[in-house]
């Protein structure tokens, strides 16, 4: 009798070698076969692009795309460009509201709003003032508001504690579930393949990766991987495990009196109060007035953590709402969510490959900011797998490791 051996599988069969036709819009093809894990809004627009490029490409989540373990999940994400003194992380975001556009009108889908985004400065307003230039390169349109401004026109804002405000017009929040959901849909329909199920990588041998296993004695192989699993990345690869750290974040959705729609996205914009530490997005799609405490939680295990939230979060964002939103004053809690960050050490992403496997790359790190950013890391993932261009060099893995 012959021995039991995992079924091996070349990716989407056929030849890697052959040509393929160039999709619309592309002067060269590549036919590259490519595994991407995780289909969040790293993963999924990294499938997305490399298929759009001509690779074959297979998408693999365990869950499926914005589920309600992923980071990616939820109902809302910001966009926004204001980011300080970063060159790198303003063009992208700058750029990402282009490509999210032309998604849509692609697909004849809203999924990006433009609320406008309200940055309010600390008494500190260095990182604000370090966004001035950056902002203007880019091309983003904005505006530097006082503090009196401000509260001239959004009357339904306490501006107390506000040292001036940046107000960029043209940014908002995006859906979040529903986009991936659709990244997903696009994937599929413009030839890609996926597939729900749980990856374990198999074994790296001569410097490369030898396959994933998909399913009990199943190896897929592919010419390359893509490890975009988010808050699972460090568990994936444990060498990681101290450079991505999933931690506990509450958001709370607070309930408008009846008739009152001051704090719809139709008069309030998104906002985020750089010196308090909170975000939000006004209401939308009849859902309250969302708010999030911005600083780290305790570190989870986004697998098996209970998703209730803390009274104690909860404390802190009713008195937030409080102070900040005096009309709001009292409102009951009508939706909550518990999610998690997963930042790298240092706050930037990783885009890198796997410094024993050349034939896997990393891409993670991504939240709380990365949502926004999903197309243009989609981009840079492509370009690195398929040898177009590097990726950043503040993205590299070992930065995280100097001593």
């Amino acid at each position: 009798m012959r021995p039991n051996r995992p079924r091996r599988s070349a990716l989407m069969g056929g030849d890697s070698g052959g040509p393929i036709s160039p999709p619309r819009n592309s002067t060269k093809t590549f036919r590259r076969s490519v595994v991407v894990i995780g289909a969040g809004a790293f993963g999924g627009w990294s499938a997305l692009q490399l298929q759009r490029k001509g690779a074959k490409v297979l998408l693999v989540d365990g869950w499926g795309p914005g589920n309600s373990r992923a980071s990616s999940g939820g109902e809302t994400r910001i966009i926004r460009a204001t980011y300080g003194p970063s060159r790198t992380y303003t063009e992208m975001a700058a750029r990402a509201l282009r490509l999210w556009q032309e998604n849509e009108e692609r697909w004849k889908l809203k999924l990006l709003f433009r609320t406008g985004v309200l940055w309010m400065a600390g008494s500190d307003s260095s990182y604000e003032h370090a966004s001035i230039p950056l902002l203007e390169q880019a091309g983003v349109k904005f505006e530097q508001l006082s503090t009196s401004e401000s509260a001239r026109r959004w009357p339904q804002i306490n501006f107390d504690g506000v040292f001036g405000s940046i107000f960029e017009a043209d940014s908002g929040y995006l859906l979040a579930r529903r986009s991936c959901e659709v990244v997903l849909n696009a994937f599929v329909k413009e030839g890609g393949e996926y597939r729900q199920a749980h990856v374990v990588p198999g074994l790296i041998k001569a410097n490369r990766l030898q396959g994933v296993s998909v399913a009990p004695g199943e190896m897929l192989e592919a010419d390359a991987y893509v490890f975009a699993c988010g808050s699972w990345l460090g568990k994936v690869f444990p060498f990681l495990a101290t450079c991505i750290t999933p931690t506990r974040q509450e958001v709370f959705f607070f309930g408008p009196a009846a008739g009152d729609s001051r704090f719809s996205d139709a008069q309030l914009p998104t906002w985020i109060d750089f010196g308090k530490r909170f975000y939000g997005i006004p209401g939308n799609d009849w859902r309250g007035l969302k708010v999030a405490d911005d600083r780290r939680g305790i570190t989870i295990d986004p697998t098996g953590m209970e998703r209730v939230v803390s009274n104690e979060a909860l404390a802190a964002a009713r008195a937030y709402v409080d102070l900040r939103f005096p009309g709001m004053r009292g409102a009951p809690l009508v939706e909550s969510r518990v999610c998690q960050y997963e930042n790298s050490t240092d706050q930037n992403f990783l885009l890198d490959r796997h410094p024993e496997a050349q034939n896997v790359w990393i891409v993670g790190g991504g939240s709380g900011h990365g949502f926004k950013h999903g197309p243009v890391v989609g981009e840079m993932v492509r370009d690195a797998v398929l040898h177009l261009k590097a990726p950043p060099a503040e993205f590299a893995l070992a930065r995280l490791f100097k001593s």
